[in-house]
């Protein structure tokens, strides 16, 4: 489940992120559409990190399960995070900051699933 949810996660990152570049060269601001798959994202965030606590016992090295429950912690407060910047900023380096957010949540997704899978 932790794999497959963890490709929906890096998908709508993708999307997300992709989406912000688009809206930062042509110079538009944050509307609906941005918010509606940051929110979706953040669903899928947050269903990862139930189920990844849930699933915690599998990981016995403690340097990686320290490293796993911080990304798991860390992941949900991101897309917020960079959507109420965006918000609040009004100028194109707003939609930078949602393109790199995204791409952060994938990034460290795809090493949750790393991880995941090494001591599964």
């Amino acid at each position: 489940m932790i794999a497959a949810l963890t490709y929906v996660v890096v998908g709508l990152s993708v999307v997300l992120c992709g989406a912000a570049i688009v809206y930062a060269v042509r110079d538009r601001l944050i509307d609906d559409l941005l918010l509606g798959i940051a929110g979706f994202l953040e669903l899928a965030l947050v269903v990862l990190l139930v189920a990844g606590l849930v699933g915690i016992g599998h990981i016995t090295d403690a340097a990686e399960r320290a490293t796993y429950i911080a990304y798991l912690v860390s992941l949900p407060v991101i897309p917020p995070g960079t959507a109420f910047l965006a918000i609040k900023e009004k100028s194109r380096w707003a939609m930078g900051s949602i393109a790199v957010g995204a791409f952060a949540v994938g990034v460290m997704a795809a090493r949750l699933a790393q991880i995941w899978m090494f001591y599964d």
